[in-house]
This record gives structure tokens, sequence and C-alpha cells, in this order.
């Protein structure tokens, strides 16, 4: 059942586009690669807030033959688990959750979600497009955070399941959806590949100019996401970046673009992140930033970041089109050190605390909407907002 209502004069301004949207593969490209299995059941039900109705939340199962398996919602086109044989064999969900939609629909950091209309924080909320001023709504402090109040996390995506081996999720954000201009439509299709790559490919079109910048905010413990207690004990991280933006005090970029050589940002080389962590200052205590992903010459998608967990062997890397990758620590989840916090209850009575876990999240640089001299995060009518990433998935000794 659809849950949005489109005037016939948006979707005749959106059809140019459609039909792109559909081309997700070249043909010689889908002609070899192996299906995976893709399962449908229930995760729950919502209450519509448009239409006051009660809506079935829909998980679809993806799996290989590698034992990698994927369960993803269509409410927030989010990734619930994501479960990753370890060097012995001992397979091990490595992404935070919960068990049920009702911890989906609380306050929660975004575990597993879509981020639209635009991911990070755009300072005070404010932007201009077209010599016209806008205001998202301010949720994060005096920013507006991952789209605002009520982002793509929080709606109901249309899915279907394409090619017997894709999983594509839709969405229409009506014009003045949280602030932002244009009647937006935004799809993400998901693939897990033969090889155990999980594959994103996110489109839209929108029918006046707008910003966004869409990504996956998924929290990794490699080691299993019942370790999320352990403040990320052998994991070795290493980003592919040799610069990154600074924040204010606000967590906002302030427009610059450092190099990382010499500080405590220099992830060049592979790092132990837990010993890295507990050396950190304590002003920031831990990472929640931009870093500019270095890119090669005629070269698209390429990789961002690596980690690897030393005492499962499992390895993590992050291959993108964007020219960012936002590393985060979870240093937003409750701190076991201060008093009277309670840890968050995760999936099978997991217990999830600060540090617990990270975030690799490709997508522009954070704010680039306020900064001219960033790359463009405006898409005009007629355009098609594309971006790609891939997490590579496999066991080293």
């Amino acid at each position: 059942m659809s849950m949005f209502h489109v005037n016939q004069s948006v979707i005749n301004q959106a059809s140019f586009s459609l039909q792109i949207l559909l081309r997700y593969l070249p043909e010689g490209e889908k002609a070899i690669m192996t299906p995976t299995k893709i399962t449908e059941d229930t995760f729950g039900t919502i209450q519509d807030p448009n239409t006051n109705k009660s809506e079935t939340v829909r998980r679809f199962t993806l799996e290989n033959g590698n034992g990698v398996i994927v369960q993803i919602i269509n409410y927030g086109a989010t990734i619930t688990s994501l479960k990753v044989p370890s060097r012995d064999g001992q397979l091990s969900d490595i992404v935070l959750g919960f068990d049920n939609i009702s911890g989906y629909l609380g306050q929660q950091p975004y575990f597993g979600a879509t981020i639209g209309r635009v991911a990070n924080r755009i300072g005070k909320g404010r932007f201009s497009v077209d010599g016209q001023d806008y205001q998202a709504p301010v949720n994060n402090g005096e920013n507006s955070l991952h789209g605002g109040v009520k982002g793509f996390d929080k709606k109901l995506w249309e899915a279907k399941i394409l090619q017997g081996n894709q999983l594509v999720f839709s969405l229409l954000s009506q014009d003045g959806d949280q602030g932002y201009p244009g009647d937006l439509i935004a799809q993400v299709t998901y693939e897990l590949t033969a090889d155990s790559q999980l594959k994103f490919d996110y489109q839209a079109v929108s029918t006046k100019s707008t910003p966004i910048v869409l990504t996956n905010h998924s929290y990794f413990n490699l080691s299993g996401h019942e370790n999320a207690d352990k403040k990320l004990e052998g994991h070795f991280v290493q980003l592919n970046c040799d610069n990154y933006t600074p924040l204010d005090g606000g967590l906002v970029t302030t427009g610059e673009i450092r190099p990382v050589e010499g500080s405590v940002y220099d992830l060049k080389s592979s790092t132990d992140l837990a010993g890295l962590l507990k050396q950190f200052p304590k002003g920031p205590n831990g990472y929640d930033n931009n870093f500019c992903v270095n890119r090669n010459q005629g070269e698209s998608v390429r990789l961002a970041g690596r980690v690897q967990d030393k005492k499962s062997g499992r390895v993590l890397e992050v291959h993108t089109d964007q020219p960012g990758v936002q590393f985060y620590t979870a240093n937003f989840l409750p701190d076991p050190e201060e008093q009277g916090k309670e840890p968050i209850n995760g999936k099978g009575g997991a217990k999830y605390w600060k540090h617990g876990a990270f975030c690799l999240e490709t997508q522009n640089y954070p704010n680039a909407v306020n900064h001219k001299h960033f790359p463009n995060a405006i898409l005009k009518p007629g355009e098609v907002y594309r971006h790609a990433v891939i997490y590579k998935l496999f066991t080293v000794q």
C-alpha cells in the first residue's frame, strides 16, 4: 500500500528522471552477478502520523553463500542486523540495533538508518538556495542534525525486490518537508554479492534546487555488537585521508581544510583505536569528524577507510565515490564513568556504552551548503543525485 500522495504536476516534473532511477546496473554487470537469497517477514507495526492508520514494518533478509546475512527494514531503510563469520567461522552480528521496532521509534542514535535529506550538521539550520533563505529544524544544540526532527530515518519507505538480488527502497519527501525546498524522490538500493560486498546505490531527483546528502548510519563493532561495552578493544583503523575539516565548539565545520599530519587525526596507517581513544584530548573525547577521502586521477569509487578486529579477524573496508567520510566513535552513547548513566539496551540484552562502536559515514563535507569552496551539495531540477558505497567484508589471519 502506498503511503505517499503526489499530485500530477509533481509526477510530471519528476518523470524524466524515474527512468534513470530504474537503471541500477549495466546489463553486462547484471549478467555476471550471483543472485542473493532475499526473504521477507514483518518487524512489527507503526502508526502512520499522516493517516493514523497502522502500517506493517517490512523486514528483508539478504543472505549469500559465504554466511553473510543482512537484515533491513523499510522503517528508515534501516540495517538492523549484519552477521559475518570470523576467521574461525563463528557468526556474529556486527552492528548495533534493537530486537523490535519499538526500539527504533524512541530517542535513539540513528542505529543503521538511512539519513536525509541532509546528513550531518547544518550550522544553525540555516542555508540559502538560489537567493532564498531556508530554516531547517534545530535539533542538535543550535544546529540541524541528520535532516531535522523527522528525517528520512523516521519515515516508512516503499520497498521492492528488483532483479531477484537487489532490494530497493523509495521515498517521497514533499516540498517543505523539514524546511527543505522541492518535492524530492529518493531511492537506495542494497545488494549483497557472492563475495560478501554489501553495495549501496543512492539516487534522487527534485522539482526544486535543494541540498541533499544521504548516508547510512550503521554502528559497527567487528567483534560482535554484544561487545559494545568493551570500548573497541582490538580494533585497528586506517583512513585513506590526508586532510580533515576542523569543527567549531558546536561540532560544525568551520570551512577550513587542514592536513592530518602530526595530529590525532592522522590515521593514514593502521592505528590501535581503543588505545588512541584512551589518550584522546578530553574536549572532543573521541572522533566525530569528516575526513577528506584521497582521490587518484580518473578514480570514482575508492577506498575511504579500513577497520580490522584482531581477535575475530574480521575486516570492514568502505569504498565510495563521495568526497568525505565521517568517522565517529559513538561519543554520545551513555558514558559508564558518569554517575547515574544507564546503557542503551540493545539486541539480545546487549549493553551499549560510549566508544563501544564506530561509524564510517560516506558523504559530502558537512555544512557544505554554507561553504562555497566545499564540494557542491545542491541538487537542481533535471539532475540526478548519485552516491555509491561498498562495504567489503572479509577475514584475515
